[in-house]
């Protein structure tokens, strides 16, 4: 169940009122009249089933209420009512499945801006990977992909692209590609600044290393498994359920790759520099390409859901 908190202008309170209580899956309405001084207004409360929350949000939009009041919502994570659980069944579909597209674009537009943190976990991410590439240790790679945070900005980007938002897509690639060239020529420093203490040098990075080979040798699969794990990702973000996000970061080698071309390029390697490259581009390419048609796909499912059972 998602909780929602407006304020609306008192001229339009009784429409609210109105569309909520014909809104199938609402329940617990609450009316405060003149109770909001900033902005003066009067408070409207209601819970109401996840499937039906995109729906309802979308149609107080129309209000105007983000302009002229506000539109909140919660995640009710306990609610103890029998006339919850009849709104919950009376709405059409399984909440775990349901899309809230305002709530993924507000997230997605959080994720892709190229923050100071967003940069240094990039960076850190990195760095740890070089590590993992020079040792061959693969414990140190999949740390390092679990620190990552690039999986925010290729969400943004396949959100933007579904949702026809320019601004995000161009918001997103820069976050994406700024936020690698950055971690890349910090990583390239990092490993010359450990040349020269004695802790990295040339032999590791022509060493044969079975466990991080894979890193600068892409083939078809390295695009299979970024694909696969760009569905996961998707449906992670946009389900009630996201447990398996962490799970996307240490399944695909986007981290690792530009590390490995970062230390190659330190060391004028330019054959593992390019492979680690298109290592790179194409689990980029396969995670924005799978979380866009996933997008798509929950979009015309959902479409025929209110189709077949009108919310309202």
């Amino acid at each position: 169940m998602l909780h929602l908190r407006l304020i609306t202008p008192a001229g339009r309170t009784d429409e609210v009122v109105r569309l909520i209580g014909r809104t199938v899956g609402t329940t617990h309405l609450v009316v405060l009249p003149g109770a909001a001084r900033d902005p003066a207004g009067d408070v409207v409360m209601c819970d109401v089933a996840r499937e039906a929350g995109d729906e309802l949000i979308g149609a107080l939009r129309e209000f105007d209420l983000e302009r002229t009041g506000s539109i909140a919502v919660e995640n009710i994570d306990l609610s103890l009512s029998s006339r919850a659980d009849e709104a919950e069944e009376e709405a059409p579909g399984e909440g775990a499945d349901a899309v809230l597209w305002e709530h993924l674009a507000d997230a997605s537009h959080e994720e892709s801006t190229l923050s100071v943190t967003y940069a240094a976990l990039l960076a850190v991410a990195t760095m740890l990977a070089a590590c993992g590439v020079m040792l061959d240790n693969a414990i140190l790679i999949v740390g390092a992909m679990a620190v990552g945070p690039e999986f925010g900005p290729l969400a943004g980007i396949s959100t933007a692209l579904v949702r026809r938002a320019p601004h995000l897509v161009w918001q997103s690639l820069w976050a994406l590609l700024a936020g690698f060239a950055l971690a890349m020529v910090l990583t390239a420093g990092f490993s010359l600044l450990l040349d020269g203490l004695g802790l990295f040098e040339k032999a590791m990075m022509e060493a044969p290393r079975p466990n991080t080979a894979f890193i600068w040798k892409p083939d078809w699969m390295s695009f299979v498994v970024a694909f696969l794990a760009g569905i996961a990702g998707t449906l992670s973000l946009t389900s009630a359920k996201s447990g398996a996000l962490i799970g996307v970061a240490i399944s695909v080698t986007t981290v690792p790759a530009a590390a490995n071309a970062a230390v190659a390029l330190s060391y004028a390697d330019y054959s593992q520099t390019w492979g680690s490259t298109w290592q790179l581009l194409a689990n980029l390419g396969g995670i924005v390409l799978a979380g866009t048609l996933t997008l798509l796909a929950q979009k015309w499912f959902w479409a025929r859901q209110r189709a077949v059972t009108p919310l309202g």
